[in-house]
C-alpha cells in the first residue's frame, strides 16, 4: 500500500479511541441506536423512532366497549452531524513524534466535544419542561424543582440527567459543603475538595464545560390565545396523514403543533412560556397536576401562528388517541394569556430522563484500497472514529483527518427540559 500507518500513529490512534471514549461525559448518559448503514443510506439516513405507548385501564368485568385501537407515534430521526478534523505535517514537523500525537489529542477532545454538545443543545432547545428559579443556584431546592417536574408528570424515576453550567453546579456545590459539612461526612467533603455534587433528588448531576445561552424573551405581554374548543387549538395525535389531492400516507411528527394566538411580534424560537387555564396532567392517570403546563417556541411561521412544542393535547375533541396521549387539562378561554417564563438572558441547564434523548451512531464507509492508509475504531457506545493518512510527494505533506459521524434526537420532548436561575 502507498501509505501505511507507523508504529507510533497506531499507538496514538488507540490511545484517542480510549480517551475519547473517556470524553463522552454527556452522550453517555442517553439512549444508543446503532442501526444498519445500508438501511440508513436507502432511506436518506432517516428512520421513524417509536415513542413510548401510554394505555389506560377500566373498571368491572365487561370491557365490551373498550376495545379500542391503540395509535402508535414515532418520530424522525436523522444521522445529521458529520464531524472532521483534518491536518497536515511537514516531512520536518514529523521527526518530532509528539506533534503528530498532540494534534491527535486534540482532534479527539474536539470530536468528543462536538457529540457532547450536539447532544446538549438539542436537549436546551427541544426540552420543553421549563424550570424558573428567581434567585442564583443554592442546592438542593433547585434540583428539588426538577424532580416535583418529572414525579407531578409521571416520568419514571431512575435513569434522570441533570447538567450544569461550571458557575451553577459550583454554586450548589458550595450550598452542599457548607449546610452538610461535617467530619466524616462524604457528601459534604466532596462538595468541598472537588466540588462534586453527585446524586441530588433522584437527578445524576453533571458539570458542564460548555454552555448555552438562552435569550430573554422580547414577546412582552397581552398576547393571548383562544383555548376555546371552537378555536380549534387543541391537538389530535394521528400515526399517519393521508394528502388530500394524492391520498398519499406519511408518518406523522406529533412533537409539534401549529397554533393561533393574538400576536407573535418579537417571539422567536426557543422562548419558553405557559398559557392561562391550561394544567399540566400526569401522563398516565391523566390527574390534573394544578400547574400550567410548560412548552417551547419551535418556530414563527406568520404574525399570528406559532410552532409549538409539546402540543396541546387537551381531550377536547374526545378521540380514543388525544384521552390516550393527553397532555393537558383546560379551563377555556377566548383570551387565554401567554406569559413567557425566559424573563432574563441567562445560561440554560438541561435535564433528561435517559429516554428521551437517542444517539445514533453511524459508520463511514472509507476504502482501504484507495490509496491513502484507513484505521477505524469503535467505542463502547458504537461511536466510531476513522482516521485516514495519505502522503503528497509534491509538497512532502502528510495528510490526516479524524472523522466521525452520527445523529442525535429529543425523541419524547416531555420527558427533557432545562433550568434557569436568575430569572425575574
Amino acid at each position: 500500500m502507498a501509505n501505511q500507518f507507523s508504529k507510533e500513529e497506531k499507538i496514538m490512534f488507540d490511545d484517542s479511541l480510549a480517551s475519547f471514549q473517556d470524553s463522552l461525559a454527556i452522550s453517555s448518559n442517553v439512549t444508543i441506536k446503532t442501526l444498519d448503514p445500508q438501511t440508513m443510506e436507502r432511506t436518506g439516513n432517516v428512520m421513524r423512532y417509536p415513542m413510548p405507548y401510554i394505555v389506560s385501564s377500566f373498571d368491572g368485568a365487561d370491557q365490551t366497549t373498550n376495545f379500542k385501537a391503540q395509535t402508535q407515534l414515532t418520530v424522525p430521526v436523522t444521522i445529521g452531524y458529520d464531524k472532521s478534523v483534518p491536518w497536515s505535517m511537514s516531512a520536518t514537523e514529523l521527526r518530532d513524534a509528539l506533534q503528530n500525537e498532540n494534534l491527535g489529542k486534540s482532534a479527539r477532545q474536539k470530536l468528543a466535544s462536538d457529540i457532547n454538545t450536539a447532544v446538549m443543545s438539542v436537549a436546551a432547545l427541544q426540552g420543553t419542561l421549563f424550570v424558573k428559579r428567581s434567585a442564583a443556584a443554592v442546592g438542593f431546592d433547585d434540583v428539588a424543582q426538577c424532580d416535583a417536574v418529572f414525579n407531578e408528570q409521571g416520568i419514571p424515576f431512575e435513569d434522570r440527567k441533570l447538567f450544569l453550567n461550571t458557575r451553577d453546579y459550583n454554586g450548589m456545590a458550595n450550598n452542599l459543603q457548607v449546610s452538610a459539612r461535617s467530619f466524616g461526612n462524604k457528601v459534604s467533603e466532596d462538595a468541598l475538595r472537588r466540588g462534586l455534587l453527585g446524586q441530588v433528588a433522584s437527578f445524576e448531576t453533571y458539570k458542564l464545560d460548555v454552555g448555552r445561552r438562552l435569550p430573554a424573551a422580547a414577546g412582552g405581554g397581552g398576547i393571548t390565545m383562544d383555548t376555546r374548543a371552537a378555536a380549534l387549538n387543541y391537538y389530535v395525535p394521528a400515526a399517519t396523514s393521508t394528502a388530500t389531492t394524492t391520498g398519499e400516507t406519511s408518518n406523522v411528527d406529533n412533537r409539534y403543533q401549529t397554533i393561533t394566538v393574538s400576536s407573535t411580534t418579537n417571539v422567536v424560537a426557543g422562548d419558553a412560556f405557559t398559557i392561562a387555564g391550561s394544567n399540566a396532567v400526569h401522563h398516565i392517570t391523566k390527574g390534573d397536576t394544578g400547574v400550567l403546563k410548560t412548552h417551547r417556541v419551535v418556530s414563527v411561521p406568520s404574525s399570528t401562528t406559532l410552532v409549538i412544542s409539546p402540543p396541546l393535547i387537551s381531550n377536547q375533541g374526545g378521540s380514543n388517541a388525544e384521552a390516550q396521549y393527553q397532555n393537558v387539562i383546560v379551563t377555556e378561554s377566548a383570551t387565554a394569556a401567554i406569559v413567557f417564563l425566559n424573563t432574563v438572558a441567562a445560561n440554560v441547564n438541561p435535564f433528561w430522563h435517559k429516554d428521551a434523548m437517542l444517539l445514533i451512531p453511524s459508520k463511514l464507509a472509507v476504502p482501504s484500497d484507495g490509496g491513502a492508509a484507513v484505521m477505524r475504531g469503535t467505542t463502547d457506545q458504537g461511536v466510531e472514529l476513522v482516521m485516514i493518512k495519505e502522503f503528497d510527494i509534491q509538497t512532502r505533506l502528510t495528510r490526516y483527518r479524524l472523522d466521525t459521524s452520527f445523529g442525535v434526537a429529543c425523541v419524547q420532548p416531555q420527558m427533557a427540559g432545562i433550568m434557569m436561575f436568575s430569572q425575574t
